[in-house]
């Protein structure tokens, strides 16, 4: 467990309460306006997928929030992709003071537990160069770098990064 863990109330649950999908767009816009000076595009993209995701309702998707001492403080994703046996990991996030606590890959393991429960095989995830505490979770789980180009978007120029698991070749973690 982190240091500091141990003093503080830390909980993942399913993103089933009201307000934890709005939490989840406006926090994604928030930090990262904060964090990146990333425009409203980006958080019309995240609302598009939380948007998706609640109108679907699908038992092949699921949203988790990570809460510290009662509070909303991350969440992650999973949603089915359109090739069968596939699904991504979406909207990842962890508050800048919850994070050192484990939280993110508490997060991503949950949703993998889901994804390998659910009999998907494959899982992929889109993020940007830029989110290196991100990636340095998904190369833990064992996600590979499998496609990487340039990306105009959210008023920066970016390196776009396409992430895939084969689930059956990697650990649980």
């Amino acid at each position: 467990m982190p240091a500091g863990a141990d003093q503080r109330s830390i909980t993942v649950r399913r993103a089933d309460h009201p307000g934890d999908l709005g939490w989840m767009v406006m926090a994604h816009g928030e930090l990262y306006d904060q964090q990146f000076n990333w425009n409203r595009d980006f958080e019309a993209l995240v609302a598009k997928i939380v948007a998706d995701y609640a109108t679907e309702q699908s038992s092949a998707a699921e949203a988790w929030i990570a809460e510290v001492d009662g509070e909303r403080a991350g969440c992650v994703m999973l949603v089915a992709d359109d090739r069968p046996g596939a699904a991504k990991l979406r909207v990842l996030l962890v508050t800048p003071s919850a994070r050192g606590l484990g939280m993110g890959t508490r997060l991503v393991g949950e949703a993998l537990a889901f994804a390998r429960a659910t009999g998907y095989q494959h899982v992929t995830l889109w993020t940007t160069d830029n989110l290196e505490s991100a990636r340095r979770i998904y190369q833990h789980f064992g996600f590979t770098l499998t496609d990487e180009k340039p990306y105009q978007g959210f008023g920066h120029n970016l390196v776009g990064q396409t992430w895939s698991l084969d689930l059956y070749d990697s650990p649980a973690a």
